[in-house]
């Protein structure tokens, strides 16, 4: 792996932009489980569960559910940025990386310290009001659904309350995904770490950065169905493969 970790070093400092887009495999360290795949979250709920159209029909069972599901994805104990978030966040800090994109829901990017962010599918850290978009802390609102307050609702007009994330039939929110495609236009080297890169819009952005004339460079324990295209393709644990990165680009 150095050789090849020295090389994407090299990349890293010479480029003007750098593009970081980061999937499951950068939060299972952190202990949170993924949604797909052995052992994933779907194999233990119904998906259908959580579509929108249930939200829109039964808020109050939604939210009972919702709060199961909270339970399964962060377990008992506090869930803590690992050694890949913190690699990204220092790479912005030094100056080398322009902003990180986002699969996940979990907000750890923010935790460790990273400042551009763009959450394709939202955040898991707060709730917002259906009607009026006003956002409060997660907490807050399972807090309230917990004590019985099913659906909880929005102190300021009264409107339901909603994971500030994307359910499935829910459409995708057009500023982070335009944004997303416009940084990786603009990139000169795209780095796709953690993610299998199979859902859009996230599996198509590697390509456009490529259409732009990015360099792309994949750090996954798997083969992904752009890694025969890439210019690196490192099938390696990312809490390794990042810090290493960093190392050599000091």
């Amino acid at each position: 792996m150095n050789d090849r970790i020295e090389s994407l070093a090299a990349e890293v400092a010479d480029a003007e932009r750098v593009v970081a887009l980061t999937g499951a495999g950068v939060s299972t360290a952190s202990g949170i489980p993924s949604f797909r795949g052995e052992g994933g979250i779907w194999e233990q709920f119904d998906q259908r569960d959580f579509h929108y159209r249930r939200f829109d029909a039964d808020p109050a069972g939604f939210w009972r559910d919702r709060i199961d599901l909270r339970e399964t994805f962060y377990g008992d104990g506090e869930i803590e940025p690992n050694a890949a978030h913190e690699a990204l966040a220092d790479l912005e800090g030094m100056g080398y990386l322009d902003a990180a994109v986002t699969q996940n829901v979990d907000g750890l990017h923010g935790v460790a310290g990273s400042e551009t962010v763009i959450e394709l599918h939202g955040t898991n850290r707060e709730a917002e009001c259906v009607e009026c978009g006003r956002r409060i802390p997660a907490e807050t609102a399972f807090e309230r659904a917990e004590d019985g307050e099913l659906p909880p609702r929005c102190e300021a007009c009264g409107g339901v309350l909603k994971p500030a994330v994307v359910l499935f039939g829910e459409s995708m929110p057009d500023e982070p995904t335009i944004r997303a495609h416009e940084l990786a236009g603009q990139s000169d080297l795209f780095l796709a770490i953690g993610s299998s890169l199979q859902v859009q819009p996230a599996a198509g952005l590697p390509a456009r950065a490529q259409r732009s004339g990015a360099t792309l460079a994949i750090v996954n324990l798997e083969e992904t169905p752009v890694s025969d295209r890439a210019e690196y393709d490192l099938r390696e644990d990312v809490t390794a493969a990042l810090p290493a990165l960093v190392e050599a680009v000091e």
